[in-house]
């Protein structure tokens, strides 16, 4: 239970930051492009983490001691960063297509749905108490993230595209995260998305020429994206993922899911605490009911019914 209680409140730690970084997402996606931002700060990313495992093992050696071990740890990083580019590239492309930070909140953490249905076929069952939380924080976000009316376009359908790679991410991290070293999958999972996100990058956004490239140099020698980039790479990538990863560690990934969409709360709070953007009743009720899933969500209900037995 002790444990428990502490991965629940690193997930809650992870929302907290991804909250914050959505208006880094939009900053920096328009100043320099989607591919390349998410290539950057991956690649930023990944390699934060490397000092982080080095100071790790002096502690406590956590190195892969087998061939087999070694394999789990390169398949799940290979595995989680691919998964990762195609989410995180849907969910940037939907932003700067034209979905307001509001309606993407709401779509991207539409996975919490989508994790206990996939779940299901891999026979991860869910109380009452979980799928009553998930239908609450559906009706939360909808509340919190949407003020005008429910409209579907096609970059709105990019964002939902995300939505269901991040809820096989999460089904991923539930599968390898006891299996391996969590800072070590964080790192390898970047450093693959990074990878991959170069060819992108190179064909799209430097329009694959010396004149593509110089157009796009200019971009990164600005405040203007360095500052998102940054934030993005060491704490949304590096320090979030990983608190993702751990904190997942022994706990339901349907819970899991839903304290990780805390960031759609975190994101209005915060441009109301460092923007004095003002929250409407609306959306305080939306919070409200967010909040009061997740603690349903939490409670043992299984453990609750074996005790008056």
């Amino acid at each position: 239970m002790q444990k428990k209680v502490r991965n629940s409140c690193l997930l809650v730690l992870t929302a907290l930051i991804w909250g914050v970084a959505f208006v880094a997402q939009t900053t920096g996606g328009d100043a320099v492009g989607a591919f390349s931002f998410n290539c950057i700060r991956s690649l930023i990313g990944g390699v934060v983490l490397i000092p982080v495992i080095c100071v790790l093992d002096k502690k406590n050696d956590r190195k892969p001691k087998t061939r087999e071990e070694k394999r789990t740890l390169l398949t799940g990083g290979i595995a989680c960063g691919c998964v990762m580019f195609v989410a995180t590239s849907f969910q940037q492309l939907g932003i700067n297509a034209g979905t307001e930070a509001g309606k993407a909140g709401f779509l991207t953490a539409c996975y919490i749905l989508l994790v206990p249905i996939f779940g299901m076929a891999l026979k991860k069952k869910c109380g009452w108490n979980i799928w009553v939380g998930v239908l609450m924080t559906l009706v939360g976000l909808y509340l919190l993230c949407l003020k005008n009316g429910f409209s579907l376009r096609f970059s709105d359908i990019l964002v939902m595209v995300c939505s269901v790679c991040f809820a096989l991410h999460i089904l991923l991290v539930d599968h390898f995260s006891p299996l391996v070293d969590g800072v070590r999958l964080s790192s390898i999972q970047f450093l693959v998305s990074g990878a991959i996100g170069i060819l992108p990058t190179f064909f799209i956004d430097m329009k694959h020429s010396v004149s593509g490239f110089l157009a796009w140099l200019p971009a990164l020698q600005t405040w203007a994206a360095w500052v998102p980039i940054l934030y993005a790479g060491v704490l949304s990538c590096g320090v979030a993922y990983t608190l993702q990863i751990i904190g997942q560690n022994g706990l339901n990934p349907t819970v899991a899911s839903l304290l990780m969409s805390l960031e759609s709360v975190f994101s209005v709070l915060a441009g109301w605490v460092l923007l004095g953007q003002k929250l409407s009743g609306r959306e305080i009720l939306g919070c409200a009911v967010i909040f009061a899933a997740i603690v349903l969500a939490q409670i043992p209900v299984e453990s609750l019914k074996k005790t008056a037995k």
